[in-house]
Parts: C-alpha cells; structure tokens; sequence
C-alpha cells in the first residue's frame, strides 16, 4: 500500500506567545466607568506660609527679605506715557498739513488788536517766497531736517558766553516758536522748541511749512501774516506783490516791532527813520543782501523750487476771487489805515 501522506503545518502560523507585560496587568474595557479615586487629603487644604517667612522654633532668625525694586515698573509707564505723548503730538502736527489755526501763541498774547486774514501759498508772490527764504534760511530745502546740530550747539555756547550768535534760528523753529511759544529769549525756551520744530519738520512738507510761517509771522506791530502786510504797507494783493517790495518784508522780520508804514504807503527806511535797525534790515535785505543771494542761487526760480514749489501765483488766477486768495483788503487793515492815515485811499474795493 502506498504511503499516507504526512500533513505538516505550515511555517509561521503558529500561536503567538503571549506578552508576559499585558498579561501582568489588567486593563479596564472603556465602555466602563471607573469610580473616581479621592485623594487622601480631599477637602484638606495646605496652609499657605506665612509672608515674610518666620523661623521656626529653634532654627536662628531667617535673613530679611530686600524690599522690592519699584522702578522697573515704574520705567514701563514712563516709557508707556513717553510713547503716547510722541503719537499725540505726531497726530497733531500731522493734522496741520490741512487744518490751519485761526490764530498763533504770538497773536494770542499781543496786547493790540492784531491785524491778520489767512492766504493760501497758491496765492503768494514767488517772489515773496523766495524773499523771505534767502533771508532767513537759505538751506531750508537742502536739509533733512529742522535744524543742524553743528549750529544749534554753536548758538547754545554763544548764548552761555554772551558771544555773538554766527547762525540763527532756521523757519521751522521759527515757525514753532509763532506758534507756540512767547517772544522770551530764555535759553530754556530755546531749547523746548526744538521739540515741536523737529516734529513740524518731520510731518509736513516745505512748501506748508512756508504757508504757515508766511502767515504767522510778524510784519509789523500788531500786523501779522502777508495778507495783511501787503495791504497795509503797498495797498496791493499778496499775488502781485513786486520783487522790490517782497525783499523789504522779507527784511522786516528781524525786527518788526519797529518797522514804520509812510503816510500814502511805503515802508520808512531814511537814515533818520524812528527806528534805524529796522530801516537798516530792510535797506540792507532789499538793496544788498537779497540781490546778491538770487543772484547766487540762479534766480530766485531755483530758491522756491528747493521747497517743491514748481507753480507760480499766476497759475491760480482762476481760483480769484476765493475766500483764500487776499484778493481785497481786509476789513482789520481797512479799519487801521482808517486810524493811522485818514486820507489814504485804497484801490481795492
């Protein structure tokens, strides 16, 4: 008979050997709950230490504690007040590139009553413009910023040593100052305008800071703004103001307290004027100093451009008569001349 054949099993499917570490523990199946173990001290709770740390009984007397350092804290809210005080005044002046204050601090505190009406730039003489540009700060439109450092320091040291001053205040301390701040020369006054000049300086452009100080400034006693200045001095619109006559107020800003308007119009300039400073400036910024500055800079074109100011006044002729172009007297000037100079007649209606 034939052999029956041998059934082997096969290879590898044998039963697995149990995990000695499973069969050690038994797990729970997750389908039941499992009673919640509470703890020994359940409803039990620690005591806190005592605050400073007391020795115990026997043990020597623990270190005392160092009082706590206040001034980390107290130099994050002063950093935090730093902070909101810079955005503050940053919004402000940012907000001047299109609101323009009816008035200035130097207005404010006059004791007259001030004869001013705004204008817009767009309305301005380049010719006044560039006048009072070369007269008062050449590199307004070369520099960065309101101000060298360079002479900023050499005018503090001059003015602690009662050295004469080489270089003056540039228009955005100017500016800052009109609007500001009093006419005091205290050197701590001096020193705070920086503060907004850098921030005028850093927010608007040139060309508005020139329409802002070409309205705030002084011309005269009680007389503020170029609007009013070229009425009540030449009985003309600030738009057609001559080259001649733009140069004599460019040249009464160093001392206008004293200037003095001629019967009939004009400026008082003789040698025996009541005020010789004051007729010395603008003698000397009309005749001398101006001409020779246009003629350095190329023209008074290049001198305006150096602001951004590529336009002329005669380019917004159609915008006259617009409540921003002085393009009559102003009602303060008529009622002045009204006082100072009865029979003056003028050519606006």
């Amino acid at each position: 008979m034939p052999e029956a054949p041998v059934r082997r099993e096969p290879q590898g499917r044998g039963p697995k050997p149990r995990r000695l570490w499973r069969s050690a523990v038994q797990w729970p199946r997750r389908s039941e709950p499992q009673p919640r173990r509470e703890p020994e001290y359940a409803g039990f709770r620690r005591p806190e230490p005592p605050w400073p740390p007391v020795a115990r009984p026997g043990q020597p007397p623990l270190p005392a504690q160092p009082p706590r350092n206040p001034w980390p804290a107290r130099a994050k809210w002063a950093g935090a007040a730093v902070a909101a005080l810079v955005l503050i005044a940053l919004t402000a002046t940012a907000s001047l590139r299109v609101w323009t204050p009816a008035s200035s601090r130097f207005m404010r505190i006059d004791d007259g009553p001030v004869t001013y009406q705004y204008v817009s730039l767009d309305h301005v003489s380049r010719y006044v413009v560039a006048s009072v540009i070369a007269h008062e700060d050449d590199q307004m439109g070369l520099r960065a910023q309101a101000f060298h450092w360079g002479d900023y320091a050499d005018r503090a040291v001059a003015h602690l040593t009662g050295e004469p001053q080489q270089t003056y205040s540039t228009i955005p301390q100017q500016l800052a100052k009109n609007m500001f701040f009093t006419p005091d020369q205290s050197a701590i006054r001096k020193a705070v305008e920086t503060v907004p000049s850098i921030l005028l300086s850093t927010t608007l452009p040139d060309a508005r800071i020139m329409e802002l100080y070409l309205n705030y400034a002084q011309f005269g006693p009680d007389l503020y703004g170029v609007c009013a200045a070229s009425w009540y001095y030449f009985d003309t619109a600030p738009w057609e103001m001559y080259q001649y006559h733009a140069m004599q107020l460019a040249g009464m800003l160093p001392n206008p307290e004293d200037v003095v308007r001629l019967p009939g119009g004009g400026v008082a300039t003789p040698p025996d004027a009541p005020y010789p400073s004051a007729a010395f400036h603008i003698n000397g910024a009309a005749n001398v100093d101006l001409p020779a500055r246009f003629a350095g800079w190329g023209g008074w074109e290049n001198i305006v451009a150096s602001v951004g100011i590529e336009d002329s006044a005669a380019d917004h002729a159609d915008d006259r008569p617009s409540a921003d172009s002085c393009s009559t007297m102003p009602e303060p000037v008529r009622q002045r001349l009204a006082v100072e100079d009865p029979g003056f007649v003028s050519r606006s209606r």
